[in-house]
């Protein structure tokens, strides 16, 4: 029979914090709970699935009891091996569940798409991408916010900045981070040829103000007419805003509002979050081989997946994934493609955590 690990520690912290949520002064702080409850939620998962095995433990030894008797003896022994099969599932599902959290999961999320090698190619390739995450955030019912757009000539995005709203949108989309790659025959390309084009996807945990202080005097704030599309009255008042962080020459653009003030909102939003990265990354520097063994470092210059439509193919190539589901994937069904990554990221975790103990 399998050993289970120990739960009590995680009982304990689960009565702990349901103590904590009868307590109406923990209700002042709405981040508060928020953290508790989704705690308590992923807490509660635990428990259920360490007492699920528990009662199939309790079947297989019925069943066994029952194989004493000729007339049960093979209906039995099919019983105790369909058992001890879920049995191994359910306990490998608990060892997985009990792996730390991402201390990022539950943030709103921002995500930068830029065009890269492939001229106009590359820009129809990142608003391609722009509309997969949209409609897969559509689907979960997420609030997708445009912050920065720079459209091309061609109908695609130079540049498109957007931020998702929902408590599993880090936890979703935060191995992005990197090149897309697509391989197909451009709408501009008359002799059928395929080409390769890129797009750069950067994914960000959003900063809360508490967590990065900007001071005013390390701001250059510079406002000027947006151009390109965006509406009556976007281009005849000086809405668009531009700021930069001198201590680190971080720039930001934004025109997407009328507002300057909308404007230079979103861009302190997208600086934010750009500081708190660029803060986290100098801390995990120290770890870099650490770093190595994750699903994605998270680098912009590693190819992380390709796109054959010829083939009508897809392919991670961080673990080795491959699907034909092109189509559908474009269209917003992403979860094939996050779950194998988030079970790869766990197994990895798993197996640190074991050579740890040892």
């Amino acid at each position: 029979m399998i050993e289970l690990p120990n739960i009590e520690p995680f009982r304990q912290r689960y009565n702990d914090i349901e103590q904590q949520l009868l307590d109406p002064s923990v209700f002042r702080d709405s981040n508060k709970v928020t953290k508790l409850t989704r705690e308590h939620s992923k807490l509660n998962s635990i428990i259920q699935l360490y007492e699920s095995i528990l009662t199939m433990k309790s079947q297989v030894k019925d069943a066994k009891d029952l194989m004493i008797d000729d007339e049960f003896f093979e209906a039995a022994g099919q019983e105790i091996e369909l058992l001890e099969k879920r049995i191994l599932a359910k306990s490998e599902e608990l060892v997985l569940s009990m792996i730390p959290e991402d201390p990022d999961d539950g943030r709103n999320t921002i995500v930068e798409i830029r065009a890269g090698a492939g001229g106009d190619e590359a820009s129809l390739f990142a608003a391609d991408l722009f509309r997969m995450y949209s409609r897969y955030s559509e689907n979960r019912c997420w609030q997708c916010e445009c912050l920065s757009l720079s459209p091309s000539d061609t109908g695609g995005f130079k540049e498109v900045i957007f931020m998702i709203k929902g408590d599993d949108a880090w936890t979703k989309f935060k191995f992005e981070s990197g090149v897309h790659r697509v391989q197909r025959v451009p709408i501009t390309e008359a002799s059928g040829r395929i080409h390769t084009s890129t797009a750069t996807v950067a994914v960000l945990p959003e900063a809360k103000d508490v967590e990065i202080e900007i001071n005013p005097s390390d701001l250059e704030v510079n406002v000027c007419r947006a151009s390109g599309p965006g509406g009556q009255g976007v281009n005849t008042t000086d809405s668009a805003v531009q700021l930069l962080h001198i201590p680190t020459g971080i720039g930001v653009y934004c025109a997407d509002e009328r507002s300057q003030l909308k404007n230079k909102n979103k861009a302190m939003t997208v600086l934010r979050s750009r500081l708190f990265k660029q803060k986290q990354d100098e801390e995990l520097q120290k770890y870099a081989k650490e770093r190595k063994d994750q699903v994605g470092t998270g680098d912009r210059s590693e190819r992380i997946r390709t796109y054959n439509f010829p083939q009508s193919r897809i392919t991670d190539h961080r673990i080795n994934y491959t699907s034909h589901a092109l189509n559908e994937t474009l269209m917003g069904e992403l979860d094939h493609l996050f779950n194998e990554l988030e079970v790869q990221d766990k197994r990895q975790k798993l197996d640190k955590m074991m050579t740890n103990e040892e």
